[in-house]
């Protein structure tokens, strides 16, 4: 059997795509499955994530890593498929043609949304090219606080756009950021912590719903 392919897009810069990535990964990792992940941005953050826990680990990172350009994606995507059970594409924060490919590939497109109508405005357009591409869409709510009147009334513009999205999010926690820049993930360095909880229910979530076809 092929491995699935979650290709992880988002117009707005700074949404959490990379962050997402690599803690969906480890957290996949854990639970024993060969994972790879793809940098398809040009920033290349994954990379340098990637190369900080290579050095952290002493070599073996865990997983594999690939990089690809835009549309170098959907070869790369193949080979790994055949290699590995879960394959996580990042890419850059822009929508137009060179993503296609990256959501063509796609057996879900995973689309982190920041608490603000400004990064909920800007997931429209993701998911124009993703309806064209005949992808499912999956929407997971980041650097949430769990008590903002501004994330109910998200949620609820959400809802009315017909959006689907996860019950599992991210909280707005520092702990994501300082695990990414350590080469780890939030999942590791505080596995009993409410960050390494949430991935825990993002991941199995997310994989229930690839298990079920999106159903």
């Amino acid at each position: 059997m092929k491995g699935k392919v979650i290709t992880v897009a988002q117009q707005k810069g700074g949404s959490g795509k990379t962050t997402l990535v690599a803690n969906l990964a480890l957290e996949a990792a854990a639970r024993g499955q060969s994972v790879a992940v793809l940098d398809t941005d040009p920033q290349g953050s994954l990379g340098r994530w990637f190369m900080a826990r290579r050095e952290r680990m002493g070599g073996d990172a865990g997983l594999a890593f690939g990089t690809a350009s835009a549309w170098g994606v959907s070869y790369e995507c193949e080979k790994l498929r055949g290699l590995h059970d879960l394959i996580l594409v990042d890419t850059p924060p822009k929508i137009d043609a060179d993503l296609r490919p990256a959501l063509r590939e796609a057996d879900l497109v995973l689309v982190p949304v920041a608490t603000s109508h400004v990064d909920l405005w800007a997931t429209e357009s993701v998911l124009e090219l993703a309806r064209r591409e005949r992808r499912p869409v999956l929407a997971v709510l980041n650097r949430v606080s769990a008590r903002a009147r501004l994330t109910a009334d998200v949620r609820a513009a959400m809802d009315k756009l017909g959006l689907d999205r996860t019950e599992a999010y991210l909280g707005n926690r520092v702990a994501y950021a300082e695990a990414l820049g350590n080469g780890t993930s939030a999942f590791e360095t505080a596995r009993r912590g409410p960050a390494a909880a949430e991935i825990s229910a993002l991941g199995a979530e997310i994989a229930s719903r690839l298990a079920d076809g999106l159903e």
